[in-house]
């Protein structure tokens, strides 16, 4: 029996029900507060460049309530100088770093770290001076673990999106996405990285993902925050913490 995966909750879309009206509720520090009553490891957060969910006083108030809880805030951000001032301002316990694009719905790939190496190390390396664990938001591609190991990452988390579309659909490709998934958590744990994953992540695919025995993590969001509209946060947090146990053998 491995040991438990821990539960990262992205909290992103209560803030995107709630810029939707213009509001100030619903609060996603409520919900990152209910989150781990509910039996969350840690909360995950990202925040953007142009502001679409998730708020600069949003990050300040997660900080400062995770901190008196002693639990661990997740920041999710662009590789820019914007927001390397704000990590630093906020010091969180951990920033994963991952590609952003202006048009897209969603983070829709891995960060090239091997394209980008010159601008990625320096960047890992003053967040990690400053206390964070760093992670980066990556495919399972040899070459981009490699990579991340290069420029000092602590921590890779594995993109699962493409498993998760496939599997959804009932694609026979999806066990060959399941496959690179294993590879590559096997490959960056003998590096010595510790292995996340995260993106698209749903009651039907997390079995298989959390099965995976190197991966100590897995942030999902989008899909909690949507059942929660049917059963409520405290229940789709519980049912997801219950499968992921089941498939570790817990």
């Amino acid at each position: 029996m491995s040991q438990r995966p821990r539960l990262g909750v992205n909290i992103d879309h209560v803030a995107t029900i709630r810029n939707a009206r213009g509001a100030a509720y619903p609060d996603p520090v409520r919900a990152a507060e209910l989150a781990l009553e509910a039996g969350a490891d840690g909360i995950t957060a990202h925040l953007r460049e142009d502001r679409r969910h998730i708020s600069d006083d949003d990050i300040a108030r997660l900080a400062l309530m995770l901190r008196a809880r002693t639990r661990p805030l997740n920041l999710e951000m662009a590789v820019t100088q914007e927001m390397l001032d704000i990590a630093l301002s906020h010091r969180p316990h951990a920033v994963c770093l991952v590609p952003e694009r202006r048009e897209e719905r969603t983070t829709e790939g891995g960060l090239d770290v091997a394209g980008g190496h010159n601008g990625i190390a320096p960047f890992v390396a003053k967040l990690a001076e400053a206390g964070a664990r760093v992670s980066l938001f990556i495919g399972a591609d040899p070459h981009q673990i490699e990579a991340a190991h290069h420029v000092g990452a602590a921590v890779v988390e594995l993109h699962t999106g493409a498993y998760c579309d496939l599997a959804r659909a009932g694609q026979a490709q999806a066990d060959a996405q399941l496959q690179k998934l294993e590879r590559g958590a096997r490959q960056a744990h003998k590096l010595g990285l510790e292995v996340h994953a995260g993106h698209g992540i749903d009651y039907e695919t997390v079995a298989p993902i959390a099965a995976i025995p190197e991966i100590a993590e897995l942030n999902i969001g989008h899909f909690l925050i949507g059942e929660a509209v049917f059963i409520g946060l405290s229940a789709a947090i519980g049912e997801m913490r219950r499968r992921m146990d089941e498939a570790r053998g817990q």
